[in-house]
């Protein structure tokens, strides 16, 4: 299905779509290698681009509700579709910007859309000001000043759960709402 709609809407890079599941649904599943998700919570996947990582998690979690947004029209069209062929009743995609959209969430998931300062700007009035909820994103390469004046931080090396040479400079980023820097 992805293949057919990348070759209308180039989503994916095409030279991309060869190592797919490795790179787009096995990194998404990173994340639940990391995190257990617990029925009724709420997830909203920013930067979603064709579904990635929300619609693996909705898979693997089909007891919570996962928001997927994204700024761009045709990137949600096909979260639509796929959302639809799978008939996944928890996914709800939303062509917008993220700091638009209203609810409270329990988690904010991302794949490589913005620095973590911007996603907590963002979404921070979005998200559950409880200790054990936040934003839980995956990204690559030397994080150092990214997450610079981000103390309570925790990083863990996507590499830990999966040893496909892809995964070597990958990275899982936590950070708790309800902590303070």
């Amino acid at each position: 299905m992805y293949a057919d709609w990348n070759a209308k809407i180039n989503v994916i890079s095409r030279k991309d779509m060869e190592h797919f599941y490795e790179r787009h649904v096995l990194h998404s599943m990173a994340i639940a290698k990391f995190h257990r998700f617990l029925p009724d919570e709420r997830v909203m996947d920013v930067g979603t681009g064709g579904g990635f990582p929300g619609i693996p998690l909705a898979i693997l979690f089909p007891d919570v509700q996962f928001t997927l947004v994204d700024s761009i029209g045709k990137k949600i069209k096909i979260v639509e579709a796929v959302v639809e062929a799978l008939e996944l009743t928890n996914v709800h995609p939303v062509n917008a910007r993220a700091e638009s959209i209203p609810g409270k969430f329990d988690y904010v998931v991302s794949r490589a859309t913005a620095p973590l300062s911007d996603l907590v700007k963002w979404t921070s009035q979005s998200i559950h000001k409880q200790y054990d909820k936040g934003i839980i994103a995956l990204k690559g390469g030397d994080l150092t000043e990214e997450l610079k004046g981000f103390n309570h931080v925790k990083v863990k090396a996507v590499s830990d759960y999966f040893k496909e040479e892809y995964f070597a400079t990958k990275q899982i980023v936590y950070y708790k709402t309800g902590s303070k820097g």
